[in-house]
């Protein structure tokens, strides 16, 4: 699994090279990747209700998603793509480090989910001119080149009336301290070097670079950690990680 990663403006090569290196750890919930594994089902949740709310999908059956198509950008080993592909969506992954495709597949294939895994960049989708009900980019943005013409790439890839739904971390003195100083350094829930503070992202920053490229924003929210129960939850705090979900009208 050494196959030479693509190239984008907007792939960092040095953040490809890391996580590909991760392999096997992408399942390992209690090892590096684990905090993925914590927040899905709220990442997971957060997509389902918004989905529903405004696709007017039906919530109450097994998969609400059933006849969409999504694109998960950004996917890694498919923590995120084989939950959504749960729900019925017909998911296409995508993702720089071909390590990370291969994992994603194989273990995809062992839970015998059927995912488009493509070991392509966002902007080599979009080339081919496909479109989504729903596109996903989370945890991603802050780990790219150039964000504002990233996000303008992903903007293509949604149909009129989808949804795009980006989870990254806030710009602050707070976030330093968590998601750098913390979870990198004390905690080392993710490996150090993982997060660049001078890349992380104001939600207000994000709303409008959303609007740049054709996409109104319809809800934010925080994403924060309990220490005394060591769970996550949703909440009104975006000062860390927070997810951001929109549409686009037409």
């Amino acid at each position: 699994m050494s196959h030479a990663a693509p190239h984008s403006a907007s792939v960092d090569p040095a953040d490809v090279a890391r996580f590909n290196r991760l392999g096997e750890m992408w399942w390992d919930k209690t090892g590096k990747m684990g905090i993925l594994h914590d927040i899905n089902p709220i990442r997971v949740k957060y997509v389902e209700d918004h989905a529903c709310r405004f696709l007017h999908l039906d919530k109450e059956t097994a998969q609400p998603f059933a006849g969409l198509k999504l694109a998960d950008i950004g996917c890694g080993g498919g923590i995120l793509a084989e939950a959504l592909a749960e729900l019925g969506a017909s998911v296409t992954a995508i993702d720089p480090a071909p390590n990370n495709i291969a994992v994603a597949r194989a273990h995809a294939e062992k839970q015998g989910l059927s995912i488009d895994y493509r070991n392509i960049t966002a902007e080599a989708l979009a080339e081919t001119g496909e479109q989504f009900d729903i596109v996903t980019a989370l945890e991603v943005i802050e780990h790219v080149e150039g964000p504002r013409a990233f996000l303008e790439k992903l903007g293509t890839l949604v149909k009129p009336g989808g949804l795009m739904f980006l989870a990254t971390i806030d710009r602050t003195v707070k976030s330093y301290m968590l998601a750098i100083v913390g979870a990198e350094y004390v905690l080392r829930w993710v490996p150090r070097g993982t997060h660049d503070h001078a890349k992380f992202i104001r939600p207000d920053e994000l709303s409008g670079w959303l609007r740049r490229a054709g996409l109104r924003e319809i809800d934010r929210a925080g994403m924060s950690f309990t220490p005394l129960t060591r769970t996550w939850r949703k909440s009104h705090d975006t000062d860390v990680n927070y997810l951001m979900a929109a549409k686009k009208d037409g």
